[in-house]
Formats: C-alpha cells, structure tokens, sequence
C-alpha cells in the first residue's frame, strides 16, 4: 500500500513539473515573438550626437527609413560644437553630425582626435545678417562685423565677406585657413570683432550688436532666422563646408554607420531636405 501511495505522489509530481516546463517554454517563445508568431527582429542601436537644427531634424526623418533597416537610432542634441567630440571620443556616441571638414581637421589638429569622415550629407550656407542696413553697400565706414571664435570658422567668414566686395584676400592664400592678417585690402577699413561662441551669435544679432553679425545657419535657423531671406549676403552652397557624419577612425565601415550615411543622403531624406528648408539647408549631390 506504502508502495502504491508513493507511485501516485511520484506521478503527479511529474506532471506538474511537466506543465511547469511546458509553461515556461511558451513565454519564452512569446518574448521572442509578435502577436503574428513571427520572430521580432533585433535591432542594431546606434547613438549619434546632433546639433537641434537641421541636424537632429534630418536624423528624425530618417529614424523609421533606418528601423526598417535594423538600426535603431538614438539622438543626442547638443547646443555647442565641443562635446560632441569629446563624448565621441569617450565612446558615448558611436557617431556625431553637426560639423563640416574644416572644422574636424582644426579639431583633430588641436585635441589629436582620431576620428574619420564617414560621408557628407548638406551645407548650411553662412550669411551675413544686420539689423539696421539692408546690404553690404550700406555698411559705413569703420562698420564692426562680428563673427566666430572658432578658427576653423576664419577663412569661411572672409571668403564670404570677399565674395561680397568688402575685403580681398592675399593672393595665393588657402582660402580655408585665411585669417584676418591675409586682407589686402578693406576698402570700408572695417573692424573684425571675432570673440564670440557661434551659439552667442543670434543673441548678438538680436540685441543689434556691431554693425553686421556671420551666423552659421543652423544657429540662425534655430532663432527663427531665415538665411535665404533674412540675411544681406549668402554663402554660394559650392563650398567646401559640407557637414559630416563623424565616427572614430578604424568604424567609417561599420555596417550601422554605412547604412545610417546610405539613408541620410538617399532620395528621400536629401528631397526632404530641399523641401524643408528651401534652400537654407542644401543638400549634397
């Protein structure tokens, strides 16, 4: 009879432990599957810092292009052109767009970053704004134009002030690295007031500092500035100032951060782009 109870109390403890296992199995597979029964796909997660606008913008438009691809993309916005780099270079992002190559070259010269071009997607052309004349003719003699400290920045400012008549460069200078000390010639004797962080410089503008202020157009954009429209003179979107998506050196063929610039500058984020901004953000061709 001993024997008997023991059998049955023997079975049922092997099937409960058969239901358990059994349970078990089927929230597992659950986990690992949709409502359909079909395998969910795991995603490649990316993080990339951005400035606001356009850069964080473009990279929205292009989080579900990217999702369909396997790549989950997470957006860090930050308000300055240094800790991008920095936090690159610490491994707290795996790529970072906000700058163009000028000012990756200064950048690694100044800091020894390693890092590489992974492809370019748009220029933001750079603009002269003023609060009280309506165009270069009008700036009176000895006018303050206010512009970046940042020196990669120099030789862009003054090629665009050549480009509107109001300095020449010396000859033979590399227009990208040109600095104040290149101007041959300043007809209106202006003075160059390049002590400014590039956010400051619609703040600037606003409180109708100097006489003229050059604003990088995603800081203009983000102060609801139009470049195309508000501006007295526009950089020609032929320049060598395309913005880049960066990544340490050694990951520019990392197939997350291929895809990511394959999508940034496909038909659909680059018309995109055309059609957003009009002209104040271009894409490359």
């Amino acid at each position: 009879m001993r024997k008997l109870l023991g059998g049955i109390l023997f079975a049922i403890l092997v099937l409960a432990l058969a239901a358990c296992g059994a349970k078990d199995s089927g929230s597992d597979n659950n986990a690992a599957s949709d409502n359909t029964g079909e395998e969910k796909q795991e995603l490649t997660k990316i993080a990339v810092g951005a400035s606001n606008t356009p850069h964080a913008v473009i990279l929205e438009q292009a989080q579900p292009l990217l999702e369909e691809k396997g790549i989950e993309l997470v957006i860090e916005t930050y308000q300055d052109y240094v800790l991008p780099n920095k936090d690159l270079e610490s491994k707290e992002l795996d790529a970072n767009f906000f700058q163009h190559i000028p000012y990756l070259d200064q950048q690694v010269i100044d800091h020894g970053y390693q890092f590489a071009n992974a492809g370019a997607v748009h220029i933001e052309p750079m603009a002269v704004y003023s609060q009280e004349y309506e165009s270069v003719e009008d700036l009176p003699e000895g006018a303050t134009i206010i512009f970046s400290n940042s020196v990669a920045e120099h030789g862009r400012v003054l090629s665009l002030l050549e480009s509107a008549g109001l300095i020449k460069l010396a000859e033979g200078v590399d227009k990208v690295k040109a600095e104040v000390k290149d101007i041959v010639e300043n007809p209106k004797n202006l003075k160059f007031d390049a002590n400014y962080e590039p956010a400051l410089l619609p703040q600037l503008y606003n409180n109708d500092e100097g006489d003229a202020v050059v604003i990088n157009a995603n800081y203009a954009i983000d102060a609801g500035l139009n470049p195309v429209e508000d501006s007295i003179v526009l950089e020609d979107t032929d320049s060598p100032y395309a913005n880049i998506i960066v990544v340490r050196e050694g990951e520019e063929n990392n197939e997350a951060i291929k895809t990511l610039v394959e999508v940034l500058t496909s038909k659909e984020i680059q018309d995109f782009i055309s059609e957003e901004w009009k002209g104040s953000v271009v894409p490359v061709k």
